[in-house]
C-alpha cells in the first residue's frame, strides 16, 4: 500500500487529493489547487476562449494548443503556449513534493483569499482564465463553467479515504523534512496534519490562517472518513446523474445530454455495462502489468545480488592490483640499489686514481723543486773550477727531470664526470602503458538466428557477442561439418561477424557453430545451428572459368560462341553428392555443328571438344547420331540427333556413380559413364553455329525415380 501512496497525491500541493477533478489529459488535481494555478489571459483573445472545458473536451481540443506550444525547460514552469496563454508574471512557488506552481495572477485582499478556502462559497473565477496540467504541462483555457466543467474524481477521492482509514499507526506530521514527528493538529480547511514546531512556522495563526479551524489529528481522520459521498452528476447539465457511456466520446453522459447535447446521435450504452466491460479491460491490462512487475522485482533481485558481487570482486581485485604494484616497487627498490652500487664503486674508482695521481704528483713536484733550489745555489758559487766539476752532472738531471714532465704528466688520469647515463625511457613508457589486459576467454557468441539462411548450396552465418559481455577478442572461428554427421572442421578464421561459406553439398544436412578467441585463449562454442541446403540444384554458366571466345546472355543462362572452334563453358555450381538433373535447349543450330553436353573437372580444357582430355565426361551430338567421348575416346553410337527447340537431359547420380543422356525426355543410349567419384561441374563446348539455354531446379525424371527399368538396359 506505501507504493501507492505517489499516485494518491496531488502533483500541486504534495497531499492527497481532496475533490480532485479529471483534468482532459486524464491528470488529476485537487479544486482548490487548481484554482490556485489559474492564469488570467489577455482579453483579446477571448473570441478564441469559447472552447468547452472538462469532461466535454476530447484529446483533439490541445491540438491547436500543442502546435503552438513554446515551453521550455527554461522558463517559468509552464511556458506560454502562442497567443492563448501569457507568462505568469507572479514568482513561482514549490509544492511540499517539487511541483512549481503559480499562485492567482489577480491580487486579491485578504478576505477574498481567505474565501477561496471555504468550501461552497468560492468567488467566480475570472473570464478567459487558462489552466495548465503541472504533469504534462498542456494548458486550457476554461469556459463560462469555469472548474465546474471538469469532472470530479470520485473513485479516486474514493481510494484516498480508504487508504488513510487502512492508515493505523499514529498520524505523522505531512511538513517534516526529516523524520516526520506525530502530528499534534491538523487543520481543516488546508487538510494537512502539522506537528507544533512544523504549526508554528507553516501555519502560524495570523492574517487569513486565523480563522482556519484546528483539530486533533484522530478527529481529522473521522472526518475525513465521514464526509459524505457524492452522486456524480453531468458537467452540463449539473441536475442530472450520468446514466449512460458515450461509445464515439468515451465518457459518461446523462439522459438530457442525449435528448438536447451533442451526444445526440452518438452511440451509447448502458454505464453498467460499459464500467463491468472496461473494469475486465483494466484486470487483464494488469495481468500482463503483474507480469512485467513480477519480472522486475526479480531483475531487481538480481541487480542487487550484482552489486554485492560487484563489491566483493572489487576489494580482491583492488587488493590484488596492490598487491601487484607493490610488487613492481619492490623490484624497482632492488634495482635501485643494484645501480648505487654500481655507482658507488665508479665514484671510489675515480676517487683512488686521482688520489693516487695527486700523491705521485707531489712526491716528484717536492723532488722538482728541491733540485731547482739546489741548480740556484749552485749558480751563485763563485767557484769555476769547482762549478765546472758538476755543472754537467746538473744539466743532465735538470732535462732528465724536465723530461719526467713530459706529455701526459700532467693531465688528469680520470674524468670527473660519470659516463653512466640511465636509460629509464623504456620503463617510463611500460609504466605509463601499464593497464589492464583481458585474462577471460571471450564468451560463447550467439547466432543470430533470424540472419542465417541456406541458399542454393550456401550458407550464410551471422553472430554476435552476448549484450552485457566486455571482454576483448581477437577473432572468431567458425566451424561446419561435412553434412554427413562427420566431424567439425574450420572455415572462417577472421574477426567479421558474418560469412557466407559455398560449395556446400546439395540437399545435405550441416552443422554450424562458431568461437571467440583473445590472447588468453578460445571460449566455448555457440549453441549448434543445424542448416539443410536446397534439394534441387539452381546454378548458372560460370563467365569467370569461361573460354574468352564463349557470349552469355539472358543472365548467364543462354550461351553462345564467336569462333568456329568448339570453346568450352561450365556451371558455377560443382556436384560431389546427391542426385541431379538438368536440362539445355537447342535455341540455334545451323550447318550440322556437333555440341557437346556433360560434366567436367576444374581444370578441364577450355579450347577444344569437351571430351577430348581426361577430366571432362560428355556425349556429342549431330543432327544424325551421338557418340559418349572420355580422354579423345568415342563410345556407344546411338542413332537420334538434335535440331532447333530439342532438349538434352543430363542426371548425374553420385549414390551409384552414373552418368545418363536424355533427348527430348528420351534416355540416349545406355549408362554413358560409371564409377563417378569426386567434384564435377556441368559443362557443354559448342561453336559459333549453336546457341544453348540452361534450365535448372529441375525434379528428376520420373522413369528414374520410379525404378521401374534399370537405366543401365534402356536404349533409345
Amino acid at each position: 500500500m506505501d507504493e501507492m501512496e505517489e499516485e494518491l497525491k496531488c502533483p500541486v500541493c504534495g497531499s492527497f487529493f481532496r475533490e480532485p477533478i479529471i483534468l482532459p489529459c486524464s491528470h488529476n488535481i485537487c479544486q482548490a489547487c487548481a484554482r490556485n494555478i489559474l492564469v488570467q489571459t489577455p482579453d483579446a483573445e477571448s473570441p478564441q476562449s469559447s472552447r468547452a472545458s472538462g469532461s466535454g473536451v476530447s484529446d483533439y481540443d490541445y491540438l491547436d494548443l500543442d502546435k503552438m506550444s513554446l515551453y521550455s525547460e527554461a522558463d517559468s514552469g509552464y511556458g506560454s503556449y502562442g497567443g492563448f496563454v501569457s507568462a505568469p508574471t507572479t514568482p513561482c512557488q514549490k509544492s511540499p513534493n517539487g511541483v512549481r506552481v503559480f499562485p492567482p495572477s489577480v491580487p486579491q485582499p485578504p478576505a477574498q483569499q481567505h474565501l477561496l478556502l471555504q468550501p461552497g462559497s468560492l468567488p467566480p473565477i475570472p473570464r478567459n482564465s487558462c489552466i495548465t496540467c503541472p504533469q504534462c504541462h498542456r494548458s486550457l483555457i476554461l469556459d463560462e463553467r469555469g472548474l465546474r466543467g471538469f469532472a470530479k474524481n470520485r473513485v479516486l477521492e474514493g481510494v484516498v479515504d480508504r487508504y488513510q482509514q487502512s492508515k493505523a499507526a499514529a498520524l505523522k506530521c505531512q511538513l517534516c523534512e526529516k523524520s516526520p514527528k506525530e502530528a499534534t493538529v491538523m487543520c481543516e480547511q488546508c487538510d494537512v496534519f502539522y506537528c507544533d514546531p512544523c504549526r508554528l512556522r507553516c501555519h502560524p495563526p495570523r492574517g487569513p490562517l486565523a480563522k482556519h479551524r484546528l483539530v486533533p489529528p484522530a478527529q481529522g481522520r473521522i472526518s475525513r472518513r465521514t464526509s459524505p459521498r457524492k452522486t456524480s452528476t453531468c458537467t452540463e447539465h449539473e441536475l442530472e446523474n450520468l446514466s449512460m457511456y458515450c461509445v464515439q466520446c468515451k465518457m459518461p453522459v446523462c439522459y438530457q445530454c442525449l435528448e438536447e447535447g451533442k451526444h445526440g446521435t452518438h452511440e451509447v450504452k448502458a454505464l453498467g455495462a460499459m464500467w463491468k466491460l472496461h473494469k475486465g479491460q483494466l484486470s487483464q491490462a494488469l495481468t500482463g502489468l503483474s507480469d512485467r512487475a513480477t519480472e522486475a522485482k526479480e531483475f531487481l533481485v538480481q541487480l542487487r545480488n550484482m552489486v554485492q558481487h560487484i563489491q566483493e570482486n572489487g576489494v580482491e581485485f583492488e587488493a590484488c592490483l596492490v598487491a601487484q604494484c607493490d610488487a613492481l616497487i619492490e623490484a624497482l627498490n632492488r634495482r635501485k640499489a643494484q645501480l648505487l652500487s654500481r655507482v658507488n664503486k665508479e665514484h671510489e674508482h675515480k676517487l683512488k686514481v686521482v688520489r693516487d695521481q695527486i700523491s705521485h704528483c707531489t712526491v716528484k713536484l717536492r723532488q722538482t723543486t728541491g733540485l731547482m733550489e739546489y741548480c740556484l745555489e749552485v749558480i751563485k758559487e763563485n767557484d769555476p773550477s769547482g762549478f765546472l766539476q758538476i755543472s754537467d752532472a746538473l744539466i743532465r738531471r735538470v732535462h732528465m727531470t724536465e723530461g719526467q714532465w713530459g706529455k701526459g704528466t700532467l693531465t688528469p688520469r680520470m674524468n670527473s664526470d660519470f659516463d653512466l647515463t640511465l636509460d629509464s625511457g623504456p620503463l617510463l613508457q611500460t609504466i605509463h602503458q601499464l593497464d589492464f589486459v583481458q585474462m577471460k576467454v571471450p564468451a560463447a557468441p550467439m547466432l543470430q538466428l533470424e540472419e542465417c539462411c541456406t541458399q542454393n548450396n550456401s550458407a550464410t552465418l551471422s553472430w554476435k557477442q552476448p549484450p552485457l559481455s566486455t571482454i576483448a577478442l581477437d577473432g572468431y572461428i567458425l566451424e561446419l561439418d561435412d553434412g554427413n554427421m562427420g566431424p567439425f572442421r574450420e572455415v572462417y578464421v577472421g574477426t567479421e561477424t558474418i560469412c557466407t561459406v559455398d560449395g556446400l553439398h546439395f540437399n545435405s544436412t550441416y552443422k554450424a557453430r562458431v568461437k571467440a578467441f583473445n590472447g588468453s585463449g578460445v571460449g566455448q562454442y555457440s549453441k549448434t545451428l543445424i542448416m539443410q541446403t536446397s534439394e534441387i540444384a539452381w546454378f548458372t554458366f560460370d563467365p569467370a572459368s569461361a573460354h574468352q571466345d564463349i557470349i552469355l546472355s539472358n543472365d548467364n543462362l543462354t550461351v553462345s560462341c564467336n569462333s568456329y572452334d568448339d570453346r568450352v563453358v561450365m556451371g558455377n555450381s560443382a556436384f560431389s553428392r546427391g542426385v541431379h538433373y538438368w536440362e539445355m535447349t537447342v535455341d540455334r543450330y545451323d550447318n550440322h555443328p556437333d555440341p557437346a553436353f556433360g560434366v567436367a573437372r576444374g581444370d578441364v580444357l577450355k579450347d577444344v571438344m569437351l571430351g577430348k582430355d581426361d577430366k571432362a565426361w560428355a556425349m556429342y551430338v549431330d543432327n544424325n547420331r551421338s557418340w559418349f567421348m572420355h580422354n579423345n575416346s568415342h563410345t556407344n553410337r546411338t542413332d537420334g540427333g538434335i535440331c532447333k527447340g530439342a532438349t538434352i537431359g543430363i542426371l548425374l547420380d553420385f549414390s551409384r556413380g552414373i552418368l545418363i543422356f536424355l533427348i527430348n525426355d528420351e534416355q540416349q543410349g545406355p549408362v554413358a559413364f560409371e564409377a563417378l567419384e569426386g567434384v564435377y561441374y556441368p559443362a557443354i563446348s559448342l561453336n559459333r553455329n549453336v546457341q544453348i539455354t540452361l534450365h535448372t531446379g529441375l525434379p528428376i525424371p520420373d522413369f528414374y525415380t520410379a525404378g521401374e527399368a534399370d537405366p543401365t538396359d534402356s536404349v533409345c
